[in-house]
């Protein structure tokens, strides 16, 4: 029952994201982006299985990069058990010949998870924010956070929002930068 209600949550937020702008670094593919309508069948179905993982979160960046049948999967994770398991269904997507397996594990750090929650109580504590952004099986603002360094990704629905969230996220003490990579949906 979670599985199917986690699906017809990610459905959701891929048509939601339907006119999302392309990402800054337009060679890989964000899998809470939906795709334009000729997109190829196995960047779909790889997208919809990173989406679909189980321990995939906010705290966690996955992407991916489509080249015939040569998959290359991107990204920062808190779990190793992630990183193996997106290989692992990404190997099983129909057309897929090879696995380029570059996403990264993040350093174990407890100044690093002590940030991550902070991060996310400042960010997601906001009404605002928590309403429009934070009911989803993955919320669509993703906080990775290496050394102290702060990076946001995902999709937001206007500057304003991302300009709140950039403010609240430099609130939070013990952190040395935060990277802004927030892309605004376009109308």
């Amino acid at each position: 029952m979670y599985r199917k209600s986690a699906f017809v949550v990610a459905m959701a937020l891929s048509l939601s994201a339907a006119a999302v702008a392309a990402k800054h670094d337009s060679k890989h593919i964000d899998p809470f982006m939906s795709g334009d309508a000729n997109e190829n069948r196995i960047a779909r179905e790889v997208r919809h299985q990173l989406v679909m993982l189980p321990y995939y979160g906010v705290f966690d960046d996955l992407a991916f990069r489509v080249d015939g049948g040569k998959v290359t999967l991107l990204g920062a994770v808190t779990r190793p058990t992630l990183k193996s398991d997106a290989e692992n269904v990404v190997k099983r997507v129909e057309g897929v010949t090879q696995v380029d397996n570059q996403i990264e594990v993040l350093p174990l750090s407890s100044l690093d998870d002590q940030i991550r929650i902070a991060e996310y109580r400042s960010i997601y504590g906001d009404p605002s924010l928590s309403t429009r952004y934070g009911f989803r099986a993955v919320p669509s603002i993703h906080i990775i956070v290496k050394n102290g360094n702060v990076t946001l990704e995902g999709v937001v629905a206007n500057q304003s929002d991302k300009d709140l969230i950039n403010i609240r996220a430099n609130g939070v003490p013990n952190v040395f930068k935060v990277t802004n990579d927030l892309q605004v949906e376009q109308h």
